[in-house]
C-alpha cells in the first residue's frame, strides 16, 4: 500500500485529500507546518509527498530544498499562486510536479498516479539490462541506486530518470524539449531552463569537474548527451 505525506496548513484541504486518497487505498500522514513536515519526511519513508508552497514555520520551497539534499521522495507541490515564477521555482528546486489551487481532485489524483508511475517504472528508451556501467559510475535501474567509485550518490527522481535515460542511450543527443516531454511526462513548453537546472544538479553530484564533464556532455546548439566513449 502506498503511503503519502500531506504537508498542508489548511485543515479542509487535508480532510478532502485524506478522504479521496483513502478511497484509492493510499495511507496518509499529515503535517500542518513546514518544520514538522520536513522532520517527518526525513524520518520516515513515503511513496510521495504533497507539499504546500505557503506554510508556517518553514515554507514549501525551503522544505523541498532541504529534503532534496537528503532524500529522493517524489514531490508534488500545491500552490495557491498562479504566477509562472512559482511553478518554475518549484520544478527547479526538485519538485516532480505542481498543481495550482483551486484544483480538481480528479486532476490531482491523475498527477499522483502519473508521478508514481514514472518513478516506479523504467522509461521506454532504457535498455533491458537493469544495470548500466560507465567508467566508475554504476547504475542499478531496478533498485534506483547509483554508485560513483563505489560510493552511493543520492539523486532526486528526476535526476535519476535523466541519468538513466541518457546513460541507456550513450551518444544520442537530446534536446531540452525532448527531455521535458520524456521525463516530466507531458509538455512544459517554455520551461527548458528547468532541464538545465536538473542537469546542473546532476553534474554536481557525479562530475569531478563541472567545467569539463566526463559523463553528461553538452551538445552545443542541441542539448545534452551521455559520453559514448566511456560507456561499457
Amino acid at each position: 500500500m502506498k503511503n503519502i505525506l500531506i504537508i498542508e496548513d489548511d485543515p479542509e484541504i487535508i480532510k478532502l485529500l485524506e478522504i479521496h486518497l483513502t478511497d484509492l487505498i493510499y495511507t496518509t500522514a499529515k503535517a500542518m507546518n513546514g518544520e514538522l513536515g520536513l522532520e517527518m519526511a526525513l524520518k520516515n519513508d513515503y511513496d510521495l509527498i504533497l507539499l504546500d508552497l505557503t506554510l508556517p514555520e518553514m515554507d514549501g520551497v525551503e522544505v523541498c530544498k532541504k529534503l532534496r539534499a537528503k532524500k529522493n521522495t517524489p514531490i508534488i507541490m500545491l500552490t495557491a499562486k498562479s504566477e509562472e515564477i512559482d511553478r518554475v521555482l518549484g520544478l527547479e528546486i526538485g519538485a516532480d510536479d505542481y498543481i495550482t489551487k483551486p484544483f480538481s481532485i480528479r486532476e490531482l489524483l491523475a498527477r499522483i498516479k502519473a508521478v508514481m508511475r514514472r518513478t516506479g517504472i523504467k522509461t521506454s528508451e532504457q535498455k533491458d539490462s537493469s544495470t548500466i556501467n560507465a567508467e566508475g559510475l554504476h547504475i542499478d535501474v531496478d533498485k534506483r541506486k547509483v554508485l560513483l567509485e563505489e560510493k552511493k550518490v543520492e539523486l532526486s527522481p528526476k535526476e535519476f530518470e535523466l541519468l538513466v535515460l541518457m546513460a541507456s542511450n550513450p551518444g544520442r543527443n537530446y534536446t531540452r524539449t525532448e527531455l521535458l516531454n520524456m521525463i516530466w511526462g507531458y509538455n512544459f513548453e517554455g520551461y527548458e531552463h528547468t532541464v538545465n537546472s536538473h542537469i546542473n544538479r546532476l553534474r554536481a553530484k557525479i562530475e569531478s569537474d563541472m567545467a569539463n564533464p566526463n559523463y553528461i556532455l553538452t551538445t552545443w546548439g542541441v542539448g545534452y548527451k551521455f559520453n559514448e566513449d566511456i560507456a561499457i
